[in-house]
């Protein structure tokens, strides 16, 4: 059974393995199962990363402990920023973009616990679409099974963490970005709270970007919040960033299960078509808490979900439009760019004023709603997904148990509300059904409890282990 990024970094800290030896069997990993998967992406020389971790292993002789993560390889996921590297988004345009020249906001955080960079990981072009494939790299398999698509945006992330490549994994989510790859990949993906990861990645908007934040991704709660440890806190750079920091991870422990309220969402009684087996699975999940003491019952936000889906839209794509607005109206980029994300970006050209504040104003009901909901939870759950993991050489799900998808995302529409509202939510995985494909369940917790949220998670974990899936891996 693999170790987990933890009891690694208590074994390289107490020298009872070197850095060395860690990123040799990393090393060893990628090379055996990484040309399946393809999760991580543009390598480094093994040469150079074992020199790296030679110095690591000097460091530490020496007394120069540099953190929690001290001699760990260490992959990005291929939208942020990282020093001596090429961020691609997936797309073959990037050719022209050249090498990042400073790391991101998290990432340099993420260097200063003495990391060890290997690579990047695999994403969709431009973060867009929850199946990792691009033109670049090619496509992100699923951690246990190679025909099958391993989620996204953060794929490579978390197929790299269910195989064992990664201790640790960073990712981003705007539409389940962190979640649906950690459902798809039995493992943990958590969205903090609004601001709670401050975001400067060199764009021009600091203030509007509210839909997208940045989060951990792990095999083990524990190891995302210490993950999560690392990459929060305010930063002056960020305007949104969150003054507060989150409590230690190490005083994170599990939540007492007697008396806690769960709301279960389900399909929003009836609204979203859900694969058959989805549900039924994560009502299993749900059964293990309630056994354990949790009060499981039926919940309902009074909203139209219509109204959010249309929000979420207008929302989503007056980012894109005028995020990607000089490399959208060079139209010989246009042949490079895959039809979805051309569709989303000319969507968002012309948008008015008047459409995005009706988009805000909604958005800003249904956090209202949300929160009147949470008056009788605690803790708000949902499928990771409305659909099991699907054929890697499929490009999206267009049709649900019937129902056709109008979008090439509306088969991911089960997350969007946890974005609007900012919320802090985590996937964890449910379990497999009967083909082998992995499910999480989403849990959702009201703005600002992120420690609360990753204390009740930790006790998911103890009534529903997951762990043992990946032995002999």
């Amino acid at each position: 059974m693999m170790k987990t990024a933890l009891e690694l970094s208590d074994a390289i800290k107490s020298k009872d393995m070197s850095c060395v030896e860690l990123m040799q069997k990393t090393l060893s990993q990628i090379d055996q199962v990484n040309p399946r998967i393809n999760a991580i992406v543009n390598r480094v020389d093994p040469e150079r990363a074992l020199q790296q971790a030679k110095q690591a292993d000097t460091d530490l002789a020496s007394g120069n402990y540099r953190g929690w993560m001290h001699g760990f390889p260490h992959a990005v996921k291929d939208v942020a920023n990282l020093a001596g590297f090429l961020t691609t988004l997936g797309s073959p345009l990037s050719q022209n973009w050249g090498v990042s020249q400073s790391d991101d906001i998290a990432i340099a955080r993420i260097r200063k616990q003495g990391a060890i960079f290997i690579g990047k990981t695999n994403v969709p072009e431009f973060g867009l679409g929850s199946h990792t494939y691009n033109t670049v790299y090619g496509t992100t398999a699923n951690a246990f099974d190679e025909t099958l698509t391993a989620g996204g945006s953060s794929g490579g992330a978390a197929a790299a963490l269910a195989t064992g490549l990664l201790p640790v994994a960073d990712g981003s989510d705007m539409m389940g970005s962190l979640r649906n790859p950690a459902g798809f990949n039995n493992v943990v993906g958590f969205r903090p709270s609004l601001g709670r990861i401050p975001v400067d990645n060199g764009s021009n908007d600091l203030f509007f970007g509210q839909l997208s934040s940045l989060g951990p991704m792990a095999r083990t709660v524990a190891d995302t919040a210490m993950l999560y440890r690392t990459m929060a806190g305010a930063d002056r750079r960020a305007p949104l960033s969150m003054q507060p920091t989150p409590q230690h991870p190490l005083c994170h422990k599990p939540a007492s299960a007697d008396k806690l309220r769960i709301g279960w969402l389900s399909d929003y009684d009836g609204y979203l078509a859900t694969e058959p087996g989805v549900i039924s699975l994560c009502e299993i999940a749900l059964k293990g808490l309630n056994d354990a003491g949790c009060t499981v019952s039926p919940a309902q936000i009074t909203f139209s979900m219509e109204e959010l889906w249309q929000s979420w839209l207008v929302s989503r794509q007056w980012v894109l439009g005028n995020g990607y607005r000089g490399l959208f109206q060079n139209t010989d980029n246009h042949e490079y760019i895959k039809p979805e994300a051309l569709w989303e970006m000319s969507r968002g050209q012309n948008l008015s004023g008047q459409a995005l504040y009706a988009a805000s104003s909604s958005r800003s009901n249904w956090f209202r709603a949300v929160n009147r909901c949470f008056e009788q939870f605690d803790i708000l759950a949902l499928p990771a997904a409305q659909v099991f993991p699907f054929p890697k050489a499929q490009h999206w799900p267009e049709e649900i148990n019937g129902t056709v998808m109008d979008t090439y995302h509306r088969w991911m529409e089960v997350v969007i509300g946890p974005s609007l509202c900012g919320c802090p939510v985590i996937s964890l995985p449910a379990g497999f059904d009967c083909h082998g494909r992995a499910m999480g369940i989403q849990f959702m917790a009201p703005i600002g409890e992120d420690d609360k949220l990753l204390q009740f998670a930790m006790t998911y974990e103890a009534i529903n282990p997951w762990a043992q899936h990946y032995a002999g891996m």
